[in-house]
């Protein structure tokens, strides 16, 4: 069993030196395992060359590409922790992660090089790639060329950190979930016990989940390497070049979220581009069951769902644990091996059969807390309470019903109403805000600002490009509300607390 993540990089290139690994068409490249390996050696050999030792971090901010997995991996093998964040996040939320991770490097490329200058990163050596140096700036190649000539030899402790991955929680502010390679590797291996294989050895991976997020991270690039499987890595969705990619590429397992399934449910070429595909999984977030039989009948692949959340490295249930157990179009499957779920009342006792109640789950994938000190961790007899709400049905599966606190989950991307709110309240004009989420065909959920005006007689209109403004200059896109609903005021439960329910009903009956 690996220690380290990168000792699957390392088993790999020593079994199947010649295979390939990772592929990346716009560029037209690609790597063997040799070659991955002994590049990642070489990069991990500079960051030590660079003074860093275990446990102090490194930020990536780039956007999905081989330069990207050889950093991570290259990260790990020195024993460092990786901190990816997502390349299209504003400066403000940048600085605000950099603040609190207080990387020694930011790698980062011609797609987040903007942003990062703009940042506050103090104390931190920024290296770009692909884009020209400015003042006290390296170029990633430059980095490499100050290798040390030591063998990159990270602890060997399986419970040392990997990655710090920030996600929004239970308070406004994103908070940075710490996993060890111990819960990485074994969520990869309670992944790989699944029969028939989620991924196996001679499958092509579509590399399309940001890998800056723990789905695509984990359970693809982690369970590819496991598998040796070879991952072709895409930037970006446009529906009908990723589905000429896969005919082309003959790629055969399809992770993706709900916005892909349901762009490709209204494609008419979709069943011939995916003939030669085995799989296709949805996960990051809820997929409406008409929506999936929909793409069923359109391309001839069941969807398969899963169920998992950062702080589980990320894979809990999935509907592949039993692909013959009769199923509900609206459950996400059946704990992966090695994992436990249960749901319980607030009283803490296991509810009844079909009773609604807060899943909380245990197993070795489990996080260790939230960064810097593991506070909100699981508990000393391992289990954790997710703040979802669930049932388990009359066949075994977790049904998803609602969530205790109040994310928004959009792409598979968690949205904390409050940090929202901060952004619009600061908005000239705006005297009350209150964000919440609504169903959404294309992103699963979208998210929804009621803003109550300082003056009666204030311009609607412009009150709304005012706070789209605002938005755009400081929310990462999938945060921004699609819909800014001008308001006389806000409705409040008896306790003062602003009545949320009631605002969903009013957005529902609001055109």
């Amino acid at each position: 069993m690996p220690v380290n993540l990168s000792d699957y990089l390392r088993e790999a290139a020593r079994e199947t030196p010649d295979a390939v690994a990772l592929s990346e068409p716009r560029s037209r490249r690609e790597l063997t395992w040799a070659e991955l390996d002994a590049w990642v050696d070489r990069v991990a050999q500079t960051l030590l060359g660079q003074g860093l030792v275990a446990g102090h971090r490194v930020a990536l901010v780039m956007t999905n590409g081989i330069d990207l997995c050889v950093a991570y991996l290259a990260v790990l093998r020195g024993g460092l922790v990786a901190v990816p964040i997502n390349p299209q996040a504003p400066a403000r939320e940048i600085g605000r992660v950099v603040a609190d991770c207080q990387p020694k490097v930011i790698v980062t490329d011609a797609a987040a090089a903007a942003q990062v200058r703009q940042a506050d990163t103090t104390g931190a050596l920024i290296a770009v790639h692909r884009v020209a140096p400015e003042a006290g700036e390296l170029t990633f190649d430059a980095l490499q060329e100050r290798r040390s000539g030591q063998v990159p030899m990270a602890p060997p402790d399986a419970e040392s950190l990997a990655v710090v991955l920030y996600t929004s929680g239970a308070s406004a502010l994103p908070r940075g979930v710490q996993l060890t390679h111990r819960a990485l590797i074994a969520n990869i291996e309670q992944v790989g016990r699944i029969e028939p294989p989620v991924i196996g050895p001679g499958d092509v991976v579509l590399g399309l989940l940001p890998l800056f997020h723990v789905y695509g991270l984990n359970a693809v690039l982690g369970q590819a390497l496991r598998e040796r499987a070879r991952v072709v890595l895409v930037e970006s969705f446009d529906p009908d070049a990723v589905l000429r990619l896969i005919a082309d590429e003959r790629i055969t397992v399809l992770p993706v979220a709900p916005p892909v399934i349901s762009a490709w449910a209204r494609h008419e070429n979709v069943r011939e581009a995916l003939a030669g595909a085995r799989v296709v999984l949805s996960g990051a977030a809820a997929l409406d069951p008409d929506l999936a039989l929909r793409f069923e009948e359109v391309s001839g692949h069941r969807v398969e769902q899963g169920y998992g959340l950062t702080e589980a490295s990320p894979v809990v249930t999935t509907t592949l644990v039993d692909i013959e157990a009769p199923r509900e179009p609206y459950t996400v499957g059946w704990p992966v091996p090695g994992v436990e779920v249960e749901v319980r009342d607030s009283l803490g006792q296991q509810a009844d059969p079909g009773d609604p109640a807060q899943v909380w789950i245990r197993g070795d994938n489990l996080f260790s807390g939230y960064w810097p000190d593991g506070a909100g961790g699981p508990g000393d007899d391992g289990w954790y309470a997710t703040g979802d709400i669930g049932i388990i049905d009359a066949h075994g599966a977790l049904a998803l019903v609602d969530r205790l606190r109040e994310i928004v989950i959009v792409s598979g991307f968690n949205v904390y109403p409050t940090e929202v709110e901060e952004i619009v309240a600061h908005t000239q004009g705006v005297a009350q805000v209150a964000v919440v989420g609504m169903p959404d065909e294309h992103t699963g959920e979208a998210v929804v600002a009621f803003v109550v005006p300082e003056e009666e007689t204030a311009d609607e209109q412009g009150l709304i490009e005012a706070v789209e403004a605002v938005c755009r200059e400081n929310l990462a896109r999938f945060k921004r509300p699609t819909r800014i609903v001008v308001a006389a005021g806000l409705p409040h439960s008896p306790t003062g607390k602003v009545a949320k329910g009631r605002l969903r009903e009013l957005a529902r009956e609001t055109p």
